[in-house]
């Protein structure tokens, strides 16, 4: 249960692969006769290794006995498993996703999200196609609905009361401050990068790193130079921002970074804006992503979240998971129930799983599986 209950999960952040029911020669897995296909799964993995930070760990591909592979094979497996299974089941309850349900769900994401420009930023970033997202957002929507046709989705009032009295902490916040940065970005590793990619002949190790060191120097000359200016006249940051800052979603923002707490930032930037006083421009912040210039503009002070604004948030929140346990319940029904057939046992999960059982237990010789067992007692 443990595990389909990730699955769902997963399902419901809409990071859900596409349907998979194809009929092909190729089929590596038979679900109540749909196929999926070795070409699908050859994608998916691809799109998983690419987008997990255990592809940059190495050339997972190279070894398909090897630990890491193994472990994100059996994860893209179970997920495709995981979705035609659910697809059948709405299939046969009769759901359907109109283009108008579609864009319903992207117009709250992006209000949520503080604009189309910021969401397709943050695809941008993550390597996503928007028509790979509305096919991923297609598929949540109808999970969704889903889950809500087992009639066990609703969530009333009271259910919404006694969460907030029986969970007071999760309604504190902690002291806020309201700023805008601009960043010059200056990482030796990147500029490293761009150096040795974009020279026509090899760099020498002494030149490299004395360019890198010219750079990193240019940049915060370049940063100190905008202080100054700001710090006699800070009604110019928003444009400074627009035209100098790295930071290219704040930088159209003019630099706001809204509301944070002290702690989402990295120490070097959050001491100085949370000691800095409104309306004053700050002296440069060096920082890992380089250098910073900070503008605080308002401060909040530590408090709770009132039932009257936490309530439509707290409402979601148990919706989703009455959608989960819902879509769970329904997983681990429509799996006994349906007829899996792996073409190759290297498909499927269970023998996965077990490969890599016995891997763990081989490095720590034993070990793993003692532990194992004693906690089943």
């Amino acid at each position: 249960m443990k595990g389909s209950k990730l699955l769902v999960t997963l399902a419901l952040s809409a990071v859900l692969f596409t349907g998979c029911g194809i009929k092909d020669q190729n089929a590596i897995i038979k679900i109540n006769d749909k196929a999926i296909t070795q070409a699908q799964f050859d994608k998916q993995m691809d799109k998983a290794i690419v987008t997990s930070p255990l592809g940059a760990m190495g050339d997972l591909k190279s070894n398909k006995d090897g630990f890491l592979y193994l472990m994100t094979s059996q994860q893209v497996l179970n997920q495709m498993i995981l979705t035609e299974l659910m697809d059948q089941e709405a299939t046969e309850r009769g759901i359907k996703v109109s283009n108008k349900d579609v864009d319903e769900a992207l117009k709250e994401i992006i209000d949520q999200m503080g604009g189309k420009e910021r969401l397709l930023e943050t695809l941008k970033a993550n390597g996503v196609s928007v028509s790979d997202f509305k096919k991923d957002l297609k598929t949540q929507v109808k999970m969704k609905k889903l889950a809500d046709s087992t009639g066990k989705t609703e969530v009333s009032d009271k259910d919404v009361e006694k969460f907030y009295k029986e969970n007071p902490d999760k309604f504190k916040f902690p002291e806020q401050v309201r700023a805008s940065h601009i960043l010059i970005m200056a990482n030796p590793y990147q500029i490293q990068m761009e150096l040795t990619n974009n020279g026509k002949k090899k760099i020498e190790e002494k030149e490299l790193k004395e360019q890198v060191e010219k750079k990193i120097a240019e940049k915060e000359a370049l940063a100190q130079k905008l202080a100054k200016e700001l710090k006699a006249d800070s009604s110019k940051f928003a444009a400074y921002a627009k035209k100098y800052s790295d930071d290219e979603a704040s930088a159209k923002q003019g630099g706001d970074l809204g509301f944070f707490a002290k702690e989402q930032m990295v120490p070097e930037f959050g001491n100085v804006a949370f000691s800095a006083k409104p309306n004053t421009v700050s002296d440069v912040v060096k920082t890992q992503f380089g250098y910073h210039i900070i503008l605080v503009q308002d401060r909040k002070a530590a408090g709770t979240t009132s039932f009257e604004k936490a309530k439509s948030s707290i409402k979601d929140f148990l919706t989703r998971e009455k959608q989960i346990l819902a879509l769970d319940e329904l997983a681990s029904a429509a799996k006994k129930k349906a007829k899996i057939e792996f073409s190759d046992e290297r498909y499927n999960p269970e023998e996965i799983s077990k490969k890599l059982n016995n891997q763990v237990n081989d490095i720590t010789k034993g070990k793993a599986q003692k532990t194992k067992e004693k906690s089943k007692k």
